[in-house]
Order: structure tokens, then sequence, then C-alpha cells
């Protein structure tokens, strides 16, 4: 069956950085536009970065933009999202996304909090 599973998050202080990883199983990785969305306590889910199918292009939420990198290595089902200069505001459940037309498929998160 179809499995996205999200490791790296914890505990990190103001500045520091933290590299998330997804697997992904149970579908053709490659075929598929991979997100990072995020979700802090009492706010919505926000799209934090995506990347094409071939890993050709990406995109960034502006609030991100130079501190956050999202890369893919097809041949291993992975999806990634370094994250430096980790700020206070960063702090929240991060997902991982892939979408293929209607197909919308979503792991269950991993815990990213920043703090001193």
């Amino acid at each position: 069956q179809v499995q996205l599973v999200e490791s790296g998050g914890g505990l990190v202080q103001p500045g520091g950085s933290l590299r998330l990883s997804c697997a992904a199983s149970g579908f053709t990785f490659s075929t598929y536009v991979m997100r990072w969305y995020r979700q802090a306590p009492g706010k919505e889910r926000e799209l934090v970065a995506q990347i094409s199918r071939s890993g050709g292009s990406t995109n960034y939420a502006e609030s991100v933009k130079d501190r956050f990198t999202i890369s893919r290595v097809n041949s291993m089902n992975t999806v990634s999202l370094q994250m430096n200069s980790l700020k206070p505001e960063d702090t929240a459940v991060y997902y991982c996304n892939a979408q293929n037309g209607a197909a919308n498929y979503w792991g269950k998160g991993t815990l990213v909090t920043v703090s001193s």
C-alpha cells in the first residue's frame, strides 16, 4: 500500500539546522510532484516547498526562501528538506505530500520544534 514516512524532526535551537526525509513506497515515485507542508499549532496547514517530478524545478514559500532546500532522489524514492537558519516560527508538524492528478497522498508528519 501507499506509504510516506517522514523522519528527522526534533528540537533545535534558533539558528540551527535540521534535515527532514520522506521515504515513499507503494506508488511510482518519479511520476509524482512532491511537496512539504507544515502546520503550526492553531494555524492552517501551509505549503513550504515543492519539487517537480524530475527534480529540475523547485518552489518555496516566501517565509523559507533562501533557508530551506527541497531535493529528491527518484532512484531511492526519497524527498528531503534541508532547513537552515531555523527560527521559532518554523515550529510545526511537517508533512510530506505526493500528488499526481487526483492521486494525493500524505505522511503522518514529523514535529520540528525551534526553541532555546
